[in-house]
């Protein structure tokens, strides 16, 4: 409201200075008309004096006190001078005071500048050359009745303004503030839709409020179901822990050497595996955290997974696995450098894991023509069947019969971590239909 009364206020005050530049205008043209009219009528009154050139200057001097008498009562008086030549002799002068020359712009017979307007008529005949100067004077706009003249209309009509305008636009602000107290009114847990406005300015904002409660409902419910699908993946080693601790202090344990180690084997797997499991899933909140630019840097992808590989090697030792890294050609990119080393780790990890004893793994590199990147692995193990090769980068989900130990969250953060990339994965079968083989895409540089 106080913008909308700014805005008037602010139209009003051009509009003001509008009135006085045109009136300014106005001023010079009708002073103009006047004095080529006063010209005018001042030389055919002396024409008929022409012989007579003594009663000249007293027929002048009498037509301008009538018109001085005409303009007595105004507030501001703007000077005239009238001169009369005949035959090139100066036989009038009403203002001998004013210098010969006066702050005229241009020539002609009528002339005009920022102050004066001159007329001059002559006679042929007679010889009688009548010159007329009028000031133009705008400071009657400056005066008493002419500022009030001038803001008469702007005063007047403020008040007209403005108080339709507040009632309009407070009565057209009501729905709104309705429609911002429901929503105030509401509790944190109450994400319903909102009801359709029945007006049409306000269906979009509500429309877009919806859509966000929409969007956070889901969100919730996505959370809410990890929470439960991490407390019950966290359950069983957790429970394994607490047996394998009870039966430690049992003395059973104490007099079984063998149960002592068979237990104490059993205790440090549950702590592995929920050490394992807690590090996923920081490892995948951390792949599907909200992507900020300052996070990201300018690296080469070969470097980073070149580094995560010789991370890995050690594991793949131990069984007897071989990496072979090719890199065809070198690709840089505006990376997130944590999240795509978590999708390394799980990619390579995953092959190490189903690879068979003494197996070998092909780790690969290039760029496309249209400037996209490609990262495959391709390991030798099982594979995964094609039904359910979009159900494995679900989070805890894991293909049944699978003799390997994990939380069923490796492709889960592979899978985020590539689209905070933004790259996508895809499965395939391995060369020669036998293994897995795990292609990874980056999209083209914009």
């Amino acid at each position: 409201m106080y913008g909308f009364s700014a805005v008037i206020i602010l139209v009003s005050v051009v509009a003001f200075f509008f009135v006085i530049r045109e009136a300014q205008d106005t001023q010079r043209a009708r002073t103009a008309a006047e004095n080529d009219a006063h010209a005018r009528e001042l030389l055919l009154h002396l024409v008929d004096l022409s012989d007579r050139p003594e009663r000249i200057r007293a027929a002048a001097e009498r037509i301008e006190a009538v018109r001085a008498e005409m303009f007595r009562t105004l507030e501001y008086h703007s000077l005239v001078r009238v001169r009369v030549w005949q035959h090139g002799r100066l036989l009038y002068n009403s203002q001998p005071s004013l210098p010969d020359r006066l702050p005229l712009s241009a020539d002609g017979s009528s002339r005009e500048s920022n102050t004066w307007v001159q007329r001059v008529e002559s006679d042929v005949a007679s010889g009688l050359v009548v010159e007329r100067s009028h000031e133009v004077d705008d400071r009657w706009m400056f005066t008493v009745t002419g500022i009030t003249f001038l803001v008469r209309s702007p005063v007047f009509s403020l008040p007209l303004l403005l108080l339709p305008a507040w009632f309009i636009v407070g009565l057209g602000l009501r729905p709104l503030r309705s429609f911002a107290a429901s929503i105030e009114s509401r509790s944190e847990q109450d994400l319903t839709p909102l009801p359709a406005s029945p007006y049409r300015e306000l269906a979009p904002v509500v429309n877009a409020i919806n859509h966000l409660m929409a969007r956070l409902r889901t969100r919730i419910e996505n959370e809410h179901q990890f929470l439960t699908d991490a407390a019950h993946e966290l359950k069983t080693p957790l429970a394994a822990i607490q047996i394998n601790a009870h039966l430690l202090q049992s003395r059973s344990a104490e007099a079984d050497p063998a149960r002592h180690a068979q237990v104490s084997a059993g205790l440090r797997e549950g702590v592995a595996r929920a050490n394992h499991v807690v590090q996923q899933l920081l490892a995948l909140e951390r792949a599907q955290a909200g992507l900020g630019h300052e996070s990201l840097s300018h690296q080469p992808l070969d470097a980073l997974v070149r580094d995560r590989l010789a991370s890995a090697v050690p594991l793949a030792l131990q069984r007897g696995i071989s990496i072979d890294f090719q890199v065809e050609q070198a690709c840089e990119r505006l990376l997130h450098q944590e999240s795509l080393q978590a999708l390394v780790d799980n990619l390579i990890s995953n092959a190490i894991k189903y690879s068979p004893q003494g197996g070998r793994i092909a780790v690969r590199l290039w760029s496309e023509s249209a400037g996209a990147c490609t990262l495959s692995f391709t390991d030798q193990g099982p594979g995964i069947p094609e039904a359910l090769r979009q159900r494995v980068f679900e989070r805890f989900f894991r293909i049944p019969g699978q003799d390997q130990g994990g939380s069923g969250l490796g492709l889960a953060i592979a899978e985020r971590a590539a689209a905070r990339n933004g790259a996508s994965i895809t499965l395939a079968d391995g060369h020669e239909g036998q293994g897995l083989q795990a292609t990874v895409t980056f999209s083209p540089i914009a």
